[in-house]
């Protein structure tokens, strides 16, 4: 007996010792991957955190706040969050969820009389967790022209109504279409609630108890934050410095700064199903509403991977939500100008990782693969060389995106001694939910701009028969556009509509919602 179990022990031990071993990755190894992508990536600077079993394992800044002063990202070092603002608005419902002030399916209007979408039976049985889900109905990034570029004068009060004015893509509840409106509608259920700024309750009742004191919601409290990441851009080819966006209106739907030290006490709040403290016992919310905010709403198409053997892809509250190697995972990114986030919940291991970035576009490159390195080691999966997959990706992304543009322009170039009659043009022309738009005359050409987003300005160029490239004097983000005109029968332009042209073009420019009727 005993020469056998020796036998299958030493058969046991040859074994395991032939199978590769997988463990954590060490801090040494996280910085090391990090220099890699800060550099393979273009990407200023960056900041990461790692939580397991409800402690930190790892939690460091990397490269500069800013490429202008040096100054260092720390762990400390604030980034504006955006997206990943989402999951904090649907913990705040949750909590008025479980104080009994509001339900889940409790309908939009009853809480917001003005509240009104494409018809009267969506209107009438949109609910509150409908707000959270992107099923409405609407195309993607619909109506987000009235708060990006920064700087427009809507105001939540038009968003009440402006949702009538879309046509629906989709019948409601039955296809995912991400949107941002609908959660700032979300704030303001909170606000009307609670009778506190959407601001307000969130630094109330979750910032202050989860002693994440460095966070704020908006811009007031810029100036009494302490460091605070820049944002970056690579669009021209050379990383520089960009302005900051200012955060507006859309609070709930993306407006949270905050860094890695403050994050780490969401994850484990989040991991934890909503209790926190030395001891665990304190709630911030239930474990049931935990459970709603982690239960697909909507369902996505899934993804087939053979290496995470993935069986479900959809939206929760909040999260994205899909299983890896057997385990629920629920996370979410977050992107503004020159800002790019990631946040990664693998609850079942007890395991959360935030990467904070301030370079666009390699700095969701640097997020992704980060995050999917270190995950990697928990599932005992090979090295997947990441950063060099993601640095292959972004190369055929901005070629793809710079050639749609080359030759927009070298058209452009190659018809610029067309004659045309600018008065056929020029005029106010107005669209329903976005407001006057303007054709003028400056210097030698024409000129378009938005009355109520000023940054929405730019000079336009003869492409084609009735047709209009312009390069907006907004430069932070790549959103040149094609403008056709439409005479209707008569010499001069009636009517005008707008498309992107780089394929690569954040969604949230969505001119294609747009149609411009001449008023004068």
């Amino acid at each position: 007996m005993k020469k056998t179990i020796a036998q299958f022990a030493l058969v046991t031990l040859l074994v395991l010792t032939a199978l590769p071993v997988f463990s954590q990755l060490s801090s040494q190894k996280i910085d090391s991957l990090m220099e890699e992508a800060l550099i393979k990536l273009n990407v200023a600077g960056a900041s990461i955190a790692v939580v397991k079993d409800g402690k930190v394992i790892h939690q460091k800044g990397y490269g500069f706040a800013s490429i202008n002063t040096k100054e260092k990202v720390t762990e400390y070092s604030n980034f504006q969050i955006a997206s990943n603002t989402k999951a904090f608005t649907t913990a705040a419902l949750a909590i008025l969820v479980d104080e009994g002030k509001v339900k889940w399916e409790d309908k939009v209007k009853d809480h917001i009389p003005e509240f009104k979408m494409y018809n009267d039976y969506v209107t009438d049985n949109f609910s509150i967790a409908d707000l959270l889900t992107h099923r409405s109905g609407l195309g993607l990034g619909a109506g987000d022209l009235t708060f990006i570029p920064d700087g427009a004068d809507f105001t939540v009060n038009d968003l009440l109504g402006i949702f009538q004015h879309f046509k629906p893509v989709s019948p409601f509840r039955t296809k995912y279409n991400y949107d941002n409106l609908l959660y700032i509608i979300a704030g303001e259920i909170i606000a009307r609630v609670s009778n506190m700024r959407f601001d307000e309750f969130i630094q109330k009742r979750i910032f202050t108890p989860l002693q994440m004191t460095s966070s704020f919601v908006g811009d007031p409290n810029i100036p009494t934050a302490g460091s605070l990441a820049a944002p970056h851009s690579t669009a021209t080819g050379e990383l520089k410095t960009i302005n900051r966006f200012n955060i507006g209106m859309i609070g709930p739907a993306g407006g949270i700064y905050s860094n890695v030290s403050d994050m780490s006490k969401w994850m484990v709040t989040q991991i934890n199903r909503g209790r926190y403290g030395s001891d665990q016992k304190q709630v911030l919310f239930s474990t049931a509403n935990s459970g709603k905010m982690w239960t697909i709403q909507t369902v996505l198409p899934n993804y087939v991977s053979e290496r995470y053997n993935t069986h479900f892809n959809g939206y929760g509250l909040g999260w994205v939500l899909n299983d890896m190697r057997g385990n629920l995972v629920a996370m979410h990114t977050g992107g503004l100008p020159g800002m790019l986030s990631q946040v990664t919940l693998v609850p079942d291991l007890k395991l959360g990782i935030v990467v904070l970035t301030n370079t666009e576009s390699g700095g969701g490159s640097l997020a992704f693969a980060l995050t999917r390195t270190i995950m990697d080691s928990y599932f005992g999966l090979d090295d997947a060389k990441w950063i060099d997959n993601r640095v292959r990706n972004l190369a055929v992304n901005i070629s793809a995106a710079d050639e749609a543009t080359r030759k927009v322009w070298a058209q452009v170039d190659s018809v610029k001694n067309t004659k045309y009659n600018p008065h056929d043009y020029i005029g106010m022309y107005e669209d329903k939910w976005f407001g006057r738009m303007e054709i003028f005359k400056k210097g030698a050409g024409l000129w378009i701009r938005s009355l109520r987003s000023p940054k929405l300005n730019g000079r336009m160029f003869f492409y084609d028969t009735n047709m209009f490239a312009v390069k907006w004097e907004y430069r932070d983000m790549n959103c040149d556009a094609l403008i056709t005109f439409y005479p209707e029968q008569k010499d001069s332009a009636q009517s005008f509509k707008i498309k992107g042209i780089s394929p690569s073009m954040d969604f949230s420019f969505d001119f294609q919602d747009l149609y411009l009727k001449r008023i004068k």
